[in-house]
């Protein structure tokens, strides 16, 4: 990998600066519900909230407990922060006995049956999307599924890009080709420097005794009630979280969307004897969609997704095939907890600059051995990621985290100059000013100041987080929302309601119909 210096020059350049302006950014942002003692919801999602299955914003995940908030993608990149702001004040007018766990990993677990699995209605989609997590909890469980986490989906506007193969003389290549061949080389490059997300933000690095169940595992006790990776900087994105081992072997290929696309349709309809076993409808009622290694295309848990929209009743993989690469999707940020909206500004303003210079970097094919590398890598940092002495590999040798680290520094440095004068701001090489000192000192990352902090304290990860979620509560309960921001949640949640009911009164075939055409 060598950053191509002379790209940052072309789009440094005045009538270049302007492009970058056109750069989207949305994010997706999940967290649990909790009640006053701090336990998961038993109780349905809230009415005037909308509906989960047709909510522009608001939604759940795997659980009915399981919020997700979900911003527009925007240019102006404070918007998608402006926005969950928004989002969590009116939610919270609606919650008045709950509060939203800000952590990445639950708390105070009893068995499974106390998850509740989200509901979406009695429509076809609306029935296929709680079977596929009934699903998912018969394969992994569902204590896996209340892990929460934020997603941020970042894209270039077209007028980049034509610049962009304009510099490159590709000229005779199909714009869209084009695009979805950058991209590409944006994710494997992500990928190979994909442990730097967890050093720096990961935020889980204890969990409560009751995640465990009484399971034996590599974890310490920290305090009494709380267990922990000594080193340790995401659980969520280790064995303990979404991680899958059936999963290890699928072999998804980000050399080329085509590879990657035809990788997840082979998953799709490839049988799976473990799940054969488990049964798709017994005795009548559905326990999940299919029995193949994967249900559908969202199962495949990565750190990264290529992206396009959707049609509707489009499968994301032929939306793919059918259109290209239109954005992607980064999925290893945990909760940030010390932000009330669970990312921060400043966050952002790095994974710009990460992404970006994955973009000006030259990006070669990624080989089963690099790939294994990139691998191993991710789970030394996600389990040993604050060790001062942790080695990574890099082209079959051992390289230490930190010189790796600073030099990744170095040359993310001239993309944050260029990002702060294309916004006219400092955000970017602020953010690598501070973070650039955790590297050195691992007790300031997210992970470092949680473990410092349940210490200090002695009282354990529950009541550590359930503070956090009552700052936040206050925070955001104190807000005001102006009064046509309030009146487009209502009609929105009002609408949502509408056409769900819609949908399921005019469903003209069966389940299994829909289902077949699905798939086809």
């Amino acid at each position: 990998m060598t950053l191509d210096r002379s790209q940052i020059e072309f789009f440094s350049a005045a009538d270049k600066l302007p492009l970058l302006k056109g750069i989207l950014r949305g994010i997706e942002k999940e967290s649990l519900r909790v009640s006053n003692d701090g336990l998961i919801s038993q109780l349905p999602h809230p009415r005037a909230l909308g509906s989960t299955l047709t909510h522009s914003s608001i939604t759940t995940d795997y659980s009915e407990a399981l919020l997700e908030f979900i911003t527009p993608a925007f240019s102006d990149p404070e918007k998608p922060f402006e926005t969950l702001k928004d989002i969590h004040s009116y939610t919270y007018q609606h919650l008045p006995d709950e509060v939203l766990w800000p952590a990445s990993m639950p708390c105070g677990m009893r068995d499974e049956d106390f998850i509740p699995i989200a509901r979406y209605g009695t429509s076809n989609n609306g029935q296929m999307k709680e079977i596929y997590r009934l699903g998912l909890g018969y394969r992994y469980g569902r204590f896996m599924q209340t892990i929460a986490g934020v997603h941020y989906n970042f894209s270039l506007p077209e007028e980049f890009w034509l610049a962009h193969r304009e510099f490159n003389k590709s000229e005779d290549v199909e714009l869209q080709d084009y695009i979805s061949k950058q991209y590409m080389g944006m994710i494997r490059n992500f990928l190979r420097n994909s442990w730097i997300i967890p050093y720096l933000f990961g935020a889980s690095p204890a969990v409560c005794e009751s995640y465990l169940q009484g399971k034996k595992s590599h974890l310490d006790q920290l305090v009494p009630g709380t267990v922990y990776g000594h080193y340790a900087t995401s659980l969520r994105m280790g064995d303990l979280g979404y991680s899958n081992n059936a999963q290890a072997h699928l072999n998804i290929s980000y050399n080329n969307v085509e590879d990657y696309i035809d990788g997840l349709e082979h998953a799709i309809s490839t049988p799976e004897p473990l799940y054969e076993r488990i049964g798709v409808k017994v005795d009548g009622k559905y326990r999940q969609l299919n029995s193949n290694l994967l249900q559908i295309e969202n199962e495949y848990y990565s750190t990264i997704r290529p992206k396009r929209v959707a049609n509707p009743g489009e499968r994301p993989s032929k939306a793919l095939r059918r259109g290209g690469v239109q954005y992607i999707e980064v999925r290893s940020l945990d909760l940030n907890l010390f932000d009330p909206v669970g990312m921060s500004r400043q966050q952002s303003a790095f994974v710009d600059c990460l992404l970006l210079h994955h973009l000006f970097t030259d990006s070669a094919d990624i080989t089963a051995r690099e790939d294994s590398e990139n691998a191993e890598n991710k789970r030394r940092v996600v389990e040993f990621g604050r060790h001062p002495d942790l080695r990574l590999i890099h082209d079959n040798r051992e390289i230490s985290l930190k010189r790796w680290a600073f030099g990744l520094f170095e040359e993310l440095r001239p993309i944050a100059q260029l990002m702060d004068s294309v916004q006219e701001t400092e955000i970017h090489q602020n953010a690598l000013d501070e973070y650039v000192a955790w590297i050195e000192s691992p007790s300031q990352t997210f992970s470092g100041r949680i473990v410092s902090d349940i210490r200090e304290r002695g009282d354990g990860f529950f009541q550590y987080a359930r503070d956090y979620a009552n700052q936040h509560a206050d925070y955001f309960r104190n807000v005001e929302l102006e009064d046509s921001k309030q009146r487009a949640f209502e009609n929105e949640a009002e609408l949502s309601l509408r056409k769900q009911h819609q949908m399921e009164s005019n469903s003209d075939i069966s389940f299994e119909e829909f289902l077949a055409n699905y798939y086809k």
